[in-house]
């Protein structure tokens, strides 16, 4: 499994996230919770996401595709917001064509969260940052698609 490095939104200081571990980032230095971004493919997707101590926003998404990287940064702003709360799992289809296979992904695109080992809501398209931040704390909030608030 990879590392990344990650600058605390709050002091500055330069932290190794690994992309599994038991629990979720926090700064070595002023302790805050940290944004949990990561990438992951074919081999290592139940480690990093099925797997997440915390619920995984899935995002299925390919280097050409326009709307992909119009909602990228949308996706990494929900992930600081929700530090220690969500961790972003990005999936390049294109070199992670079984998992597009397994989670059925016909058009990108295509967002999951997963709680655990399990989708507990999808979201296919490219839709406003409020209509993402609404869809995403509704899944985390345990709201199923298509029940009432």
């Amino acid at each position: 499994m990879s590392a990344a490095l990650i600058k605390c939104p709050h002091c500055g200081a330069t932290n190794r996230v690994p992309a599994d571990a038991a629990g979720h980032p926090r700064c070595g230095k002023c302790r805050r919770d940290l944004p949990w971004i990561v990438e992951a493919g074919d081999a290592d997707f139940g480690a990093i996401a099925e797997q997440s101590p915390v619920p995984a926003l899935v995002d299925f998404w390919a280097a050409w595709c326009g709307p992909c990287r119009m909602v990228s940064p949308v996706l990494d702003k929900l992930a600081q917001e929700r530090a220690g709360r969500v961790k972003l799992v990005k999936v390049d289809v294109d070199k992670s064509p079984g998992l597009s296979r397994r989670f059925d992904v016909q058009a990108i695109p295509t967002m999951l969260v997963i709680t655990g080992g399990r989708v507990v809501a999808r979201q296919a398209g490219a839709p406003p940052a409020a209509a993402l931040r609404t869809w995403l704390d509704e899944a985390l909030a345990g709201r199923r698609e298509g029940s009432k608030p």
